[in-house]
């Protein structure tokens, strides 16, 4: 084991697991963070390397003492994937205030607490990456997509601001566009006529979040977007 050091955030069966399996299978200590602590004790349990933080991410003293707490019983951050994301759908007509602003809390509010967090040990090293998962709503705002939409254009934004500022000082951030329906058991349960095709694997996310990751600093991406085969885009 390294000493190298990756928070998730929004760790869960889908693209929290399979980003902290593939992180740790590298060598990374993998900080998982959730707003519950039973399924974090699970994947810990089946990964070497991997310890859970029940923490909401939208919260500034939470994240403070989360960060506290892994740099202490971790070490210093060297990669964030903020992963948390609100899954609250509805039209400009349907959705509510709080909705809006829990969504907007949870994708864009929790970028920004957590990079400001994490950047601190990476600026001190002069290296790391931040990588922020989007969706096709942070570039278009479907019509049931009145909460959702604004707060992934939030999150894209603020991320392209810290590209700018922090890859002149050695930190790589980057944005990935999930574009359809990730392979989880609630997905299959909502989707259960859909085939297998039409699911974006979270093991291949996370495949592609690392190589991300490991970009030589001579040809940074800001942003890609991955979507399954059969998609219509």
């Amino acid at each position: 084991m390294s000493d190298r050091v990756c928070v998730v955030t929004g760790v869960g069966p889908g693209n929290g697991a399979a980003l902290t399996r593939r992180f740790a299978s590298d060598g990374y200590r993998v900080a998982m963070l959730a707003r519950t602590a039973p399924a974090l004790e699970e994947i810990a349990r089946q990964v070497p390397g991997a310890r859970g933080y029940a923490t909401d991410v939208s919260d500034a003293s939470a994240v403070g003492e989360t960060f506290r707490r892994v740099r202490e019983e971790l070490g210093p951050v060297e990669v964030l994937i903020h992963n948390a994301g609100s899954g609250v759908f509805g039209s400009f007509l349907d959705v509510t205030a709080e909705q809006l602003e829990e969504s907007w809390r949870t994708n864009a509010l929790a970028l920004f607490l957590c990079g400001r967090e994490g950047v601190t040990d990476m600026l001190e090293r002069g290296r790391g990456a931040i990588v922020a998962i989007g969706a096709t709503a942070s570039l278009r705002g479907g019509p049931n997509f009145a909460a959702f939409a604004p707060a992934k254009a939030a999150e894209r934004s603020l991320a392209q601001s810290m590209a700018r500022l922090l890859a002149p000082k050695g930190i790589h951030v980057a944005h990935v566009v999930i574009d359809g329906v990730i392979d989880t058991p609630r997905t299959r349960q909502f989707f259960r006529d859909r085939p297998d095709a039409f699911f974006l694997q979270p093991q291949a996310i996370a495949e592609t979040v690392f190589q991300l990751v490991q970009q030589d600093r001579s040809s940074w991406s800001f942003e890609l977007d991955v979507r399954p085969f059969g998609e219509s885009w």
